[in-house]
């Protein structure tokens, strides 16, 4: 027996998990709201969902036809739990911790395809501007935008920084730094800062990010003709830039007739069993268009529609207001959750939505053709490849490759494929020990990820594809021997020009992939991308080392002045490109002159 507790309440419920089969579970569930969890023969989440009435919805998936992406989900269930709640909305908040907690491979991962960037106004005690895309929730900080691009928003802050003399530095150093010297700061690292000055900075900053740019223009237009008058005619063209840029930040679209400010608008088109959702941003009257996702859909596309927006807001402002279709499935949602969601019945607001909808609709039918080529594509693939080998099964793929340079940085990789299609979160990186010799490489790292699939009781795969002929292709069988598996390797070589060539079975027969396109095109695309993978790595290993190699020889420059330039700028192209000005947040400028200094002997060098 399994307890479980949720709810806004102390309330416990119990779930049955010693039922013998699907279709016994099935005769006990309740007919009350809740989530319920697919799992398969490993015991892995696959799926989550929510009910309002549990026992009826998750009879639904045992019962009729269904298309294809279901029929898949369902073929591969072997057990379910579930858990009670008080009422919808406690499901449907449930739902989504559950989802993010397991990340199940059914349900649908939200990703934005377009990440527009924030300026983030710091509430320290001497405040700073950032550009960022990654929105945190962080309580000490206010977000302004999204804005355009990144170029703007990275203009905008500069253009504050330039005007306005708060603090640069990540970190306060001890002593005033360049900034200071610059007039860029008041220097409250070495020096006292009547707050009533630091305040009106900030009121005047806050001002000209939410759109109120008549006193920044001003200030412009003054320190330009000041620079001019002095004959400083850089500084001059400086700010005449810095004011063009300010009108085109400042243009508005006109969306309607009403004096519209931070608002979001969101709608969805279904076609063809897929869901487009789009999103529309306007602030300050400026109109921001975002396409945020086309997948394929195996549940209701008013669920994925709600957790969508629950989701989004998790990691990004809440606006003033929120409009959404008017549909009678999506009325109960705005008492379920907390946010501003209006219906947009008449009006602008609905011509907004309507709008939207539109864009979804063209997103979709745009994509979808594109969608249905590669998918059919993938799955012709996968049958052509179970053919050749003569398996049952090819859903699991996992390739191995090995990198160095003359024995040095030995690296190798192991990237994983699920249903023809790439799982990023199953990558995995490994520090092999034995330098040049790929053989002994292949044979540990091998060796290590199969003893730790075991040993957690992971999910083996159906395939491993090696990088290279027979010889490797015969270490990693004989490794899986000694841990008692048994998993078909094939090997994959490239030709001269470095291409896709041949594909070997154990028995060092050559495949023939002449008639079978697909086929060879993704395992091309999977060898291209286990190489990518495991030479980025390689690289980042290689520049680390030069990196400290070259620090190693500056005075002023120890272990934690090290790890934070290479946080900071990550390899050694970064820190070339890193102004003096740069630099000289991190560490004291007469060491950052030194290492200036050092990276142009280094470059002469190479």
């Amino acid at each position: 027996m399994l307890k479980v507790k949720v709810g806004l309440e102390p309330q416990w419920f119990i779930l049955r998990d010693d039922m013998s089969s699907i279709k016994d579970k099935l005769a006990t569930l309740p007919m009350e709201p809740g989530c319920y969890l697919m799992k398969d023969q490993t015991g892995k989440i696959i799926y989550v969902g929510k009910a309002l009435k549990l026992k009826a919805r998750v009879s639904q998936y045992f019962i009729g036809a269904h298309d294809y992406k279901t029929t898949k989900l369902v073929s591969l269930i072997d057990d379910f739990d579930y858990f009670v709640t008080h009422s919808e909305k406690e499901a449907l908040l449930l739902e989504i911790n559950l989802i993010k907690q397991h990340k199940p491979r059914y349900n649908i991962m939200f990703m934005d395809d377009k990440s527009y960037p924030y300026i983030k106004l710091s509430k320290e005690k001497y405040p700073r501007l950032k550009v960022v895309r990654d929105l945190k929730k962080d309580k000490k900080a206010t977000y302004f935008g999204p804005y355009p691009d990144a170029s703007a928003a990275v203009s905008m802050r500069n253009l504050l920084n330039a005007l306005y003399p708060i603090r640069k530095c990540e970190v306060m150093p001890k002593k005033v730094c360049l900034y200071y010297h610059l007039g860029q700061c008041l220097g409250p690292c070495e020096y006292y800062v009547d707050p009533e000055v630091t305040n009106k900075m900030v009121e005047e900053i806050r001002s000209s990010l939410k759109g109120n740019n008549k006193p920044l223009l001003i200030k412009l237009k003054n320190e330009m003709e000041l620079a001019s008058a002095n004959q400083n005619y850089e500084k001059a063209q400086e700010y005449r830039d810095y004011l063009r840029f300010l009108d085109y930040v400042s243009e508005k679209q006109v969306v309607s007739n009403e004096n519209i400010s931070d608002i979001d608008a969101f709608s969805y088109a279904v076609e063809k069993g897929y869901i487009a959702i789009q999103g529309l941003f306007i602030r300050q009257g400026k109109l921001l268009d975002r396409s945020f996702l086309l997948e394929e859909l195996i549940e209701s596309a008013e669920d994925v529609f709600v957790r969508f927006i629950i989701h989004y807001y998790q990691d990004h402002p809440i606006p003033l207001k929120i409009y959404i279709p008017n549909q009678n499935e999506l009325n109960s949602i705005i008492e379920m959750v907390d946010l501003p969601l209006v219906i947009a019945q008449r009006g602008n607001k609905r011509k907004l939505v309507e709008l939207v909808t539109k864009n979804a609709l063209n997103h979709l039918q745009q994509n979808y053709a594109i969608l249905e080529i590669q998918n059919q594509n993938q799955v012709l693939a996968l049958d052509q490849l179970k053919e050749l080998l003569n398996l049952e099964k090819v859903d699991h793929i996992e390739l191995f490759d090995n990198s160095h340079i003359q024995g040095t940085f030995a690296s190798s990789a192991c990237v994983v494929y699920t249903d023809g299609k790439p799982n990023k979160k199953e990558y995995r990186l490994y520090h092999v020990s034995h330098q040049g010799d790929d053989y002994h490489n292949m044979e540990e790292v091998i060796y290590r990820r199969y003893f730790r699939q075991l040993k957690e009781h992971h999910k083996l795969p159906d395939l491993i594809i090696v990088d290279g002929g027979i010889r490797q292709i015969e270490v990693a069988a004989a490794t899986l021997e000694t841990l008692h598996l048994s998993i078909p390797v094939v090997g994959l070589s490239k030709d001269s020009h470095h291409q896709t060539s041949i594909l070997l079975n154990q028995q060092n027969e050559v495949l023939n992939l002449k008639d079978k396109q697909e086929c060879f095109f993704l395992l091309a695309r999977m060898q291209d991308e286990v190489h990518r993978f495991v030479i980025t790595h390689h690289k980042q290993r290689r520049s680390k080392n030069q990196i400290k190699s070259l620090l190693d020889d500056i005075e002023g420059i120890g272990t934690k002045r090290q790890q934070t330039l290479i946080k900071q700028f990550k390899d050694i192209a970064g820190i070339q490109a890193a102004s003096l000005e740069e630099l000289s947040k991190i560490i004291p400028l007469k060491v950052a002159e030194k290492l200036k200094e050092a990276l142009i002997n280094y470059q002469n060098m190479v």
